[in-house]
């Protein structure tokens, strides 16, 4: 499946001063999918983490 955002995602990874990557947007809209694609496509080891589901994390935002 080919998204717009994979491009953005492209050019934030060659940036060379890049900041932390938050994605943000409404539910159901393929944010997850679309971050764990780049992952998966871009590097060789990737973590996902859940802020929502982690009740330990979930404090931390």
């Amino acid at each position: 499946m080919y998204r717009n955002e994979f491009e953005d995602l492209l050019t934030w990874k060659t940036k060379k001063n890049r900041k932390p990557m938050i994605i943000r947007g409404a539910r159901q809209v393929g944010k997850t999918w679309l971050m764990k694609a780049f992952g998966k496509q871009e590097y060789a080891q990737t973590a996902y983490v859940n802020f929502e589901s982690n009740k330990l994390l979930k404090g931390v935002f």
